[in-house]
């Protein structure tokens, strides 16, 4: 495929080098100078056949000099520069298919709906994604083309969302060792309030409460080390991500808060030993299945509504048939 990446940070990067180091056509580009500077002399350094290439602007990267246009533009910027790239694609009438792999869905969702369209008619298709893949570190220089090994990336299919062009680019996606789970912007919105989002939170709560005591900060260890670590992120990346799933992420907090509330109780019992004993059990559970164990593989037809229900169940992709009538999916066991 001939694809264009926007925004070369962490996500871009590895997701521009990954594809680029399979064999396909890799158009980057990046705002900032710097970025795109760094990007061109890695292409420079990268083996034959897995280099590509980084334009000046966004327009050199989706149109090539004889017209064609990238098959795909993955847009991997944070949230608030969604819109403006969006904008930038609608002005010059890019009419392929657009994914994202930003960390909120429905947001992002809107956008597409209202921006990648001119005088009232649809240009280009999209297709939502979010690879659930990130680290502490940021930036081109972070970017790691083995990065989606294995890792879960949500792809939406909403009502509205052409069958086979999401089926395309599971099949794309399925190539790179990731596993392809399918779901809605809001079902994902939800479940990352809780499982991504809130611990983003709860780990610079956790590292500001030990600010400013030399004798915690020495004697801190596993649990702070393994607790605090994406604390250590960008913030204004993590306030977007946050910010960004604001409704989602209120109810998950709450619902964190008022279990703290529990252990906050226990402490106060005559046998406090015992309440904590049995307030960590369910935790102690939960964290012990996971990750979940794979049940045994299976052949699915491609519709809608089978593709709902492997991800509803926690199931996902890992190839897509060549005709895009079947998936070979897995359940949880």
């Amino acid at each position: 495929m001939d694809v264009a990446v926007v925004g070369l940070g962490l996500i871009g990067g590895s997701l521009l080098r990954a594809l680029a180091t399979a064999g396909h056509e890799l158009y980057g580009y990046d705002v900032d100078p710097a970025t795109r500077a760094t990007a061109r002399t890695a292409a420079a350094q990268a083996p034959p056949g897995a280099r590509w290439q980084v334009p000046g602007s966004l327009a050199d990267t989706v149109r090539r000099a004889d017209g064609r246009w990238a098959d795909l533009v993955a847009v991997a910027v944070p949230l608030p520069a969604v819109g403006a790239v969006f904008d930038a694609l609608a002005r010059i009438s890019y009419v392929g298919q657009v994914t994202d792999v930003t960390s909120v869905k429905a947001p992002v969702a809107e956008l597409a709906a209202e921006r990648l369209h001119s005088q009232g008619q649809a240009l280009a298709s999209f297709v939502g994604g979010h690879p659930m893949a990130g680290r502490e570190t940021s930036g081109f220089g972070a970017a790691d083309p083995t990065l989606f090994d294995g890792c879960a990336w949500v792809l939406c299919l909403e009502q509205q969302t052409p069958l086979t062009e999401w089926l395309g680019l599971a099949a794309l996606l399925t190539s790179l060792g990731a596993r392809v789970v399918p779901t809605t912007a809001a079902e994902h919105d939800e479940a990352v309030a809780a499982v991504s989002h809130v611990p983003h939170l709860l780990a610079a709560a956790l590292a500001a409460g030990a600010a400013g005591n030399p004798l915690a900060a020495t004697l801190a260890a596993g649990s702070f080390r393994d607790g605090t670590r994406v604390a250590a992120g960008n913030p204004a990346l993590i306030a977007a991500m946050c910010g960004g799933n604001a409704g989602p992420l209120s109810t998950a907090l709450d619902a964190l808060l008022d279990n703290l509330a529990g252990a906050r109780v226990a402490l106060a019992e005559a046998d406090p030993i015992a309440a904590l004993a049995r307030w960590l059990a369910p935790g102690c559970a939960a964290r012990g299945g996971w990750p979940p164990r794979s049940g045994e593989s299976a052949v699915l037809p491609a519709h809608r509504e089978v593709l709902l229900r492997l991800g509803g169940v926690g199931g996902w992709v890992t190839s897509v048939a060549a005709d895009l009538r079947t998936v070979t999916a897995v359940r949880p066991a």
